[in-house]
């Protein structure tokens, strides 16, 4: 008991909270940001299928086939290939702000598919009845598709933030920051399991509580 109060006393407690964070902060924005692109990716790909709206089969191929090609790039993979990217965009390889750039592209490709699934259960006979009505593309999807599609893509951006919140602890083992750096570097290197056993602790009480929230909120829109 108090090895463990010695261990979590001074530096590392102040280390602990500025890693949880840098978390916080790279799962926020890549999440906003791969939300930014994904739910257009997902509303086009929705809309250039079959039997959509805007059928184009060349450009559904074409959208789809980059979607799926870095959906299936594992991402520790992905965060050593773009290294030169992330290094022209934040000037740096290591670090939080580094980090964001692949957790952003891992996100995106996966917000698409999710929104792109949660469009298909919109009913298309609301689609039909406002073409008939007149509706232009822009119409149809902002009153009627992403409407009645709400619950889901809440559903999906929540799955993606969980995601991402095992990524950004994947992206600590190569300097990311956050709190896979810290139980790579404490909990791993220096032989402190307490370390690992907190950060594990903290990562699950996280995403239960973004779980949590995203499971209220949708039923909070359907009723």
């Amino acid at each position: 008991m108090f090895d463990f109060l010695d261990t979590f006393s001074g530096p590392l407690l102040e280390l602990f909270a500025t890693s949880l964070w840098e978390t916080l902060v790279m799962v926020g924005i890549s999440g906003l940001a791969g939300a930014l692109i994904g739910v257009p990716l997902g509303v086009l790909l929705r809309l250039t299928d079959r039997g959509g709206v805007r059928e184009n089969a060349p450009v559904n191929r074409i959208v789809g086939g980059i979607v799926n090609a870095v959906r299936s790039t594992p991402f520790i993979i992905l965060l050593v290939a773009i290294i030169p990217f992330t290094r022209f965009v934040t000037g740096s390889s290591i670090g939080t702000a580094a980090a964001v750039v692949p957790l952003t592209l891992a996100a995106a490709p996966f917000v698409a598919r999710l929104v792109e699934t949660a469009l298909r259960e919109v009913d298309h006979g609301l689609v039909e009845a406002a073409q008939a009505m007149g509706a232009t593309t822009s119409q149809i999807v902002w009153k009627v598709l992403l409407p009645e599609a709400l619950p889901g893509i809440v559903a999906a951006l929540t799955i993606t933030l969980v995601s991402l919140t095992g990524f950004s602890a994947m992206a600590g083992a190569i300097g990311g920051g956050g709190l896979g750096d810290l139980g790579i570097r404490y909990g791993y290197q220096r032989f402190l399991p307490e370390v690992m056993a907190a950060v594990v602790l903290v990562l699950i009480v996280f995403v239960q509580l973004v779980q949590s929230a995203g499971d209220w909120l949708v039923r909070r829109i359907r009723h």
